[in-house]
């Protein structure tokens, strides 16, 4: 069976699927992470989410498959019959590699993380929040999207953070997208069967997709309200929005990362700004929305829009 190798997350990934939202790796260095098939004994009791079994964690995703993630390092796919493989890849890489993220002791923020003038602005929220949607805004322009949706912040000794790669997609819904400019009959449902999820995935130029990790400049929690502004976070505040938005929080437990996650937010929380964006919603306000976050990330971050 053919292997492939790519990168994410700043991860070499050698992978007995195809992964087309990934940046292929050249080489035949050993990786980081295996994903095979196999198969994936249910715990028992278990209900449909993650569960501890044996060392490991397992996702069950009921009419997709079961993915064991183990120590960081491996995922093993046990998938039902006849399901699609864009399905089986949705979970992969989001909720399965959520968990791996979180064994590994690694910072994954629900984030976007877009380049402006070679730096790295992560743009937090919850889901809904129009992040996929501000992040097409800023590739339409010439911004690189870093990552979509999961931004993992990697952090070095001297108290430096950097945004990792991630998928290389946006998952626009119809109406965004279509607000975009894009013809939704071009793109592929993120999940395919369901006409009624008219969520669609939009690849990324290959020109634009490099493995390489970008410094991070500042983060921006995305959130809904009344009338636009920008406000600075800090101490508390700054803390509670890291662990708010933490891509799958709630596996930080059965991973056993809480020290390490708790570390690694509060140094960030030490050395990156962190501001949040209150905004009415709507396509029709989204341009100057975007205008004025480049003016706000050009006067406080120093970069150029």
């Amino acid at each position: 069976m053919t292997a492939f190798d790519y990168w994410i997350f700043g991860l070499r990934v050698r992978s007995m699927m195809e992964l087309p939202e990934l940046i292929p790796a050249m080489g035949g260095a050993n990786p980081d992470v295996q994903i095979d098939f196999g198969s994936v004994e249910e715990p028992a009791g278990s209900k449909p989410g993650l569960s501890e079994a044996d060392g490991a964690l397992v996702l069950v995703v009921p009419g997709v498959a079961r993915y064991r993630i183990q120590d960081g390092r491996s995922i093993t796919v046990d998938a039902d019959a006849d399901v699609p493989e864009r399905n089986l890849r949705l979970f992969l890489l989001g909720s399965a590699f959520g968990a791996l993220l979180h064994q590994r002791g690694l910072l994954p923020l629900h984030a976007n993380a877009i380049e402006i003038d070679g730096k790295a602005v992560a743009f937090m929220g919850a889901s809904g929040e129009g992040k996929s949607t501000l992040a097409a805004w800023f590739h339409d322009r010439g911004h690189r999207v870093i990552a979509d949706d999961v931004c993992v912040v990697r952090l070095t000794a001297e108290g430096k953070a950097y945004a990792a790669p991630g998928q290389q997609r946006l998952r626009l819904w119809k109406e965004a997208l279509e607000a975009s400019g894009r013809d939704s009959a071009s793109y592929d449902r993120s999940f395919a069967g369901r006409e009624d999820i008219e969520k669609f995935d939009v690849p990324l130029e290959s020109a634009r997709r490099r493995p390489d990790d970008c410094e991070l400049a500042g983060v921006y929690v995305l959130e809904t309200a009344d009338r636009f502004s920008i406000e600075q976070l800090s101490g508390l505040q700054a803390a509670e929005a890291l662990f708010s938005h933490t891509y799958r929080g709630r596996y930080i437990n059965d991973a056993r990362s809480q020290r390490q996650h708790w570390q690694s937010a509060m140094t960030l929380v030490q050395y990156i700004p962190i501001f949040r964006i209150d905004r009415p919603r709507g396509l029709e306000l989204l341009d100057e929305h975007g205008r004025l976050i480049l003016d706000h990330v050009a006067a406080a971050l120093g970069a150029d829009p």
